[in-house]
């Protein structure tokens, strides 16, 4: 079973991290990793199963080298 690739909550745009994961605990330690790197997290259980949704807010783009 595959989820939806795009979750929208709280009116923002999340991806899925592509992982099927089998616990909530899991789950949690993958949020939790997600967090420390400055992701916002939105954790789903869906069929038995849960899947972690990420977003990034980008604060710089890199300027294209000439």
């Amino acid at each position: 079973m595959n989820p939806n690739s795009v979750l929208v909550s709280e009116g923002k745009k999340f991806m899925w991290d592509g992982r099927s994961l089998e616990s909530a605990e899991d789950a949690t330690r993958a949020a939790d990793g997600y967090q420390q790197e400055g992701f916002e997290v939105r954790t789903v259980m869906e069929g038995g199963k849960f899947f972690v949704y990420t977003r990034r807010v980008v604060k710089a783009v890199a300027a294209p080298v000439a």
